[in-house]
């Protein structure tokens, strides 16, 4: 089971990229989309069934043109649920699940920490986000979260560690809810096959940070323990250029 996670910054500024060329290319089976920015009539859906994906689910923000998460597969999901159930949550459209034969696939946007108020939001949606995980894996001990989680977790993890000490993103606090979240009995399946510096899957529009590989790791696919002996490969895939981040990958024997 190939799995990618992809923050696009807008589907149909990706899909104007070449997005789902690419997309038919890299061949995964199932794709977690985040930051989509837009509501299903305002894209053409049947491009995406064209391109090999007939099942796909969106949850878009109240807000329009913000945030947004989906999943689209070639396999059809026994179940799909949308959002967590906790209304503030579910009103930027964060969340999304697809459950296939034992295996539960979710679509993660956490949000950025960008000033103190946002900040404020973002910690009590990890500590909110972290009791519905520990509730959903006694259901769904099979869990791949997939998404942008707007954290470094380690200094390997961003290319200015010093002078992004007090930077959101990659502050003791944060650092230290990925440790805990990791802790709760998840597997950075990414570290579990590379521990290289200098892999990263988000840079700054600014100062050619992407040319320069000036960039932070914020994108994780989370895999749970009990899927350790499953996991097969797991890489991040800097070619893609459609957005300011890039795919990562996760392949999974089932």
């Amino acid at each position: 089971m190939k799995i990618i996670s992809y923050n696009v910054n807008g589907i149909r500024a990706a899909l104007a990229k070449g997005f789902l060329e690419w997309l038919q290319s890299a061949d995964p089976d199932v794709i977690c989309i985040q930051e989509t920015k837009a509501r299903t009539d305002q894209l053409d859906l049947s491009l995406f069934e064209k391109a090999g994906y007939p099942y796909h689910y969106w949850f878009s923000a109240e807000k329009k043109g913000y945030s947004g998460v989906a999943i689209l597969s070639k396999i059809q999901p026994d179940h799909v649920e949308f959002g967590t159930g906790i209304d503030y949550m579910d009103a930027e459209g964060r969340n999304i699940r697809a459950d296939f034969n034992g295996i539960s696939v979710m679509s993660l946007y956490l949000p950025s920490g960008t000033n103190i108020q946002r900040l404020d939001h973002k910690l009590q949606y990890m500590a909110d986000f972290q009791e519905y995980i520990n509730r959903l894996k006694l259901e769904k001990p099979n869990l791949v979260i997939s998404g942008d989680y707007n954290i470094c977790h380690r200094a390997i993890d961003i290319h200015d560690p010093v002078r992004n000490a007090n930077v959101s993103g990659f502050l003791p606090v944060e650092r230290g809810w990925i440790d805990n979240f990791i802790n709760s009995g998840f597997i950075d399946s990414f570290r579990h096959f590379n521990q290289e510096p200098h892999n990263y899957s988000w840079w700054s529009y600014r100062a050619n940070a992407r040319n320069n590989n000036k960039g932070w790791r914020i994108d994780y696919n989370m895999v749970s323990k009990p899927l350790q002996e499953n996991l097969q490969r797991a890489v991040i895939l800097p070619e893609a250029k459609h957005s300011d981040h890039c795919p990562i990958l996760v392949e999974l024997n089932i």
